[in-house]
């Protein structure tokens, strides 16, 4: 047995989370791996079924050890969300007293809230071992744009928080260049800063089938349905679509669940296009590659603010390693992948009228055209995204750290 790597991530199996993945690759190299968590509850807001505070609060996924705090379910609102980030906290700092784990190396896996990342550096800091973060989402940013917290105070000391654990980690791994120049302002030694990006996992592959264009051209959108995604830009575009025609000539099928899904659903029924869209729910991530492979393109969206022009999205590389061509309302990192790739087309955050352009301006490919976005989504997640090429080299910063 290799060694012990315990993974610190509030979120896990059940839920959809890359660092399953990751964990279970950990395991095929002969690392152990134990995973201490929450009781998965994401997105819903309420405990998955067969799952509580007495129930199945250890087990085993695919050779990773898995222990689950007890936390608040995240429900509706921003107190119960509260909640939900300070009992995982509450929790771990109970756990991280009493364990008698002892592992080598202890790895975050920081999506929001970096509250989370607080138990792996304590236990880190007691047993005086490496502490790797891995960067997803930036705090406090990320708490006064998506969260709406706007008070100074909260926000001074939330930012003392994220430069401590900042401190206390060995090194820390970012998605994106632009939050590794973000880290480095706040006064980090740039060489404990590196660029590790997000993979696919390998069932995120092009299809071998050759992909037939229809009469309606589908639009897909995977993934979690929150106040990030900005996706209230969609029934707006597709009013614009409707008005000129278009209505029974496109479809934009969502995929997935999330604390703004009502709001959008909502948003579409004002709009009056109900018939443009198609809502399809959870599935499992097994299931994206054949619902991909269905459509015609691929779409991501962000909210208008800095932050997210900072913020590479996991779905980018999984929409690239299916060989999807990309319809985007971005900028910043994501905007400039897209346009390295040369595999689809980007406008910026609120504007509709680009998007429609974009949108029309794809619909009249041919088909040719096309397959050539796909081809490059595909042979640029080849290049950049490699899973095996990123996973060696993380083999080689835990050596770095712990021999």
């Amino acid at each position: 047995m290799g060694k012990h790597i315990l993974v610190i991530s509030q979120y896990f199996y059940p839920e959809n989370f890359r660092i399953n993945d990751m964990c279970i690759e950990w395991v095929k190299r002969g690392y152990k791996v134990t995973v201490v968590t929450g009781i998965p509850n994401y997105p819903q807001g309420k405990f998955y079924k067969g799952y509580g505070l007495f129930k199945k609060r250890k087990e085993i996924y695919k050779g990773v050890e898995i222990v689950r705090l007890p936390i608040f379910s995240r429900g509706k609102g921003k107190i119960k969300l509260a909640l939900n980030y300070f009992s995982f906290v509450l929790s771990g700092w109970f756990w991280k007293v009493f364990t008698k784990i002892k592992p080598d190396l202890v790895f975050i896996f920081e999506v929001s809230p970096m509250t989370q990342a607080l138990p792996g550096v304590w236990l880190a800091n007691r047993r005086k071992i490496p502490c790797y973060l891995y960067v997803q989402d930036l705090w406090p940013e990320n708490l006064q744009i998506v969260g709406g917290i706007n008070n100074k105070h909260i926000l001074k000391r939330v930012g003392k928080m994220v430069d401590k654990i900042y401190s206390k980690s060995t090194k820390i791994l970012v998605t994106s260049n632009s939050f590794k120049d973000s880290i480095e302002k706040r006064g980090v030694n740039p060489e404990k800063v590196v660029y590790w990006p997000q993979y696919a996992e390998d069932f995120y592959i092009p299809s071998e089938k050759a992909k037939e264009r229809s009469e309606v051209f589908k639009v897909i959108f995977t993934g979690n349905i929150g106040k990030a995604q900005g996706l209230e830009i969609l029934p707006k575009v597709s009013k614009k679509l409707k008005e000129n025609g278009y209505e029974e000539k496109i479809k934009f099928i969502i995929v997935g669940d999330g604390r703004n899904k009502e709001s959008l659903v909502l948003d579409i029924e004002t709009q009056n296009v109900e018939s443009m869209f198609e809502f399809l729910g959870h599935r499992k991530p097994a299931e994206i590659p054949n619902l991909l492979y269905e459509a015609d393109t691929a779409f991501l969206s962000f909210s208008d603010n800095e932050l997210f022009k900072m913020t590479l999205p996991a779905k980018l590389q999984t929409y690239m390693a299916c060989g999807k061509p990309i319809l985007a309302v971005a900028s910043g990192e994501t905007e400039n992948i897209i346009n390295e790739a040369v595999c689809g087309f980007v406008s910026k955050p609120a504007d509709i009228d680009a998007l429609y352009d974009n949108i029309i301006k794809m619909m009249n490919l041919k088909h040719s055209d096309l397959e050539k976005l796909s081809i490059n989504a595909s042979e640029f997640a080849k290049k950049s995204f490699d899973k095996k090429d990123l996973m060696d080299k993380f083999d080689e910063y835990i050596y770095e750290g712990v021999l």
